[in-house]
C-alpha cells in the first residue's frame, strides 16, 4: 500500500486529547487520526441523502430501477432470524 503524508494543525488541548485516547486504544497517534478520521469519512459517505446519477447513465439506471425485485436467499435468512439481543 502506497501512502501518502496528510497534515493536520490543532490545538494543544486537540493534541492532548488526541494523544491520550491513542494511547488507551494502545496505538500510535498517527495511526489513531487516521483510524479515526477514514471511520467518519465512511460514515459521513453513507449518510448521503443526495445521490447524483451523471445523465449518460440514467436510462440505465432506470432499467435497473423498473426490474421485478429477486429473491437473495441470505438476506431472506438473515430477516428470519430472531436478533441477538432476543436469543
Amino acid at each position: 500500500m502506497t501512502t501518502t503524508v496528510l497534515s493536520v494543525r490543532v490545538s494543544q488541548e486537540e493534541r492532548a486529547i488526541l494523544e491520550a485516547a491513542s494511547e488507551q486504544a494502545h496505538t500510535s497517534l498517527s495511526e489513531f487520526v487516521r483510524r479515526k478520521a477514514v471511520d467518519a469519512a465512511e460514515s459521513d459517505m453513507l449518510e448521503r441523502r443526495i445521490v447524483t446519477i451523471p445523465a449518460k447513465d440514467w436510462e440505465a439506471f432506470e432499467a435497473w430501477s423498473s426490474e421485478p425485485a429477486r429473491e437473495i436467499p441470505a438476506i431472506k435468512e438473515l430477516a428470519a432470524r430472531k436478533p441477538t439481543w432476543q436469543r
